[in-house]
């Protein structure tokens, strides 16, 4: 959703649930040189909220962050949250480019959950449809034009020039594949409040989900079934996760029904991705991010479940930077792939 083109100057901004983050990147070509990076913790009410209130605090965050950050220049991708976000990828018949866009326009009323007239449209054509030769792939992403029109109200308002909108989950696939993979690979990136699940193949996301069950509720579970506090259940999910064989797997017991309540989900977009593309469109390979990727053996137990290999995303997989800043990058590479996906868009 670019509103500008041929910028070349810009950082990318992930608005999150917990957390503001910035990205800079530096060069061009597939691998660019980190910049500057920051993020600013914040409530967790003030993404959600649209209270002039609660905006004048996330202004007032994004404002400190690029300060702190160091960040010089006023262009910005940003990043729009999936849950505000309608994204799919559907079949349309085989035409010449402006014809498509005809008939994408025609049908989109039929096809988007909020009124044509109120909603900000985007294409692309992303390949040959698996099941009619006659049809080509389309990824079709709509966004309530209220809503981006209040973050453009928000980010102009302390001199920021938005140079595109960008759903989240499209900027962190970019971030966690490397641009030649060509094999089915799963995207999940474990949030506090949800799940971003995105398949690509050849580059290009083909099934997106934004699944309503994240960290939090991985959290409540322990609260709730061990009777403790919330400090209590961070410490012991953190430390003990899944693990069978700590505190006589009462962690595991606890948050285990949560967990699979996400693998359920997990298994339903693998089953729809594979009776859509057959079964050779076997997932290579599953990246997990996000909050609940460092809890001890979650990725273990998403390969055991699915017989699929699984590593931890690295948010700088297509970035560059000087060795020594290797742990200090590492450390926080879980919860920066939105904001080094957005900084990594092409102009």
């Amino acid at each position: 959703m670019s509103l500008l083109s041929g910028v070349s100057d810009f950082f990318g901004l992930d608005i999150g649930t917990t957390a503001v983050r910035v990205v800079q990147l530096q060069g061009s070509g597939p691998t660019k040189t980190l910049g500057k990076y920051g993020y600013i913790p914040i409530d967790n009410k003030l993404s959600q909220s649209e209270s002039k209130s609660d905006q004048l605090k996330l202004t007032e965050s994004i404002r400190n962050l690029i300060t702190q950050a160091h960040i010089n220049t006023r262009n910005v991708v940003v990043g729009l949250p999936s849950g505000r976000v309608f994204t799919a990828v559907v079949d349309f018949d085989r035409l010449a480019t402006n014809e498509l866009a005809k008939t994408i326009k025609y049908q989109a009323e039929s096809l988007i959950p909020t009124p044509f007239g109120e909603s900000t449209l985007d294409w692309a054509q992303i390949g040959d449809s698996p099941t009619d030769k006659n049809k080509v792939e389309v990824l079709l992403t709509s966004v309530a034009n209220s809503f981006v029109e209040m973050r453009l109200d928000l980010l102009e308002g302390i001199g920021l020039n938005v140079v595109a909108f960008e759903p989240d989950n499209l900027a962190l696939t970019r971030a966690m594949l490397t641009p030649e993979a060509t094999l089915p690979q799963m995207v999940l990136d474990v949030g506090n409040l949800s799940t971003d699940l995105v398949i690509a193949m050849n580059g290009a996301p083909r099934l997106t989900r934004a699944i309503p069950t994240g960290y939090d509720a991985i959290l409540k579970a322990a609260m709730q079934n061990l009777s403790i506090d919330q400090n209590q259940a961070e410490q012991f999910v953190t430390k003990f996760g899944l693990s069978k064989d700590k505190l006589e797997g009462q962690i595991h017991q606890a948050i285990i029904g949560t967990v699979d309540l996400l693998m359920n989900e997990i298994d339903k977009s693998i089953k729809f991705f594979q009776n859509r593309y057959g079964d050779t469109a076997k997932i290579d390979r599953l990246i997990v991010t996000g909050a609940a990727s460092a809890l001890p053996e979650f990725p273990l137990y998403i390969a055991n479940k699915f017989g699929i290999s699984v590593e931890i995303g690295n948010a700088w997989r297509n970035v560059s930077f000087s060795p020594d800043r290797q742990n200090e990058l590492l450390a926080l590479s879980n919860h920066f792939g939105v904001a080094a996906g957005l900084a990594e868009r092409q102009e």
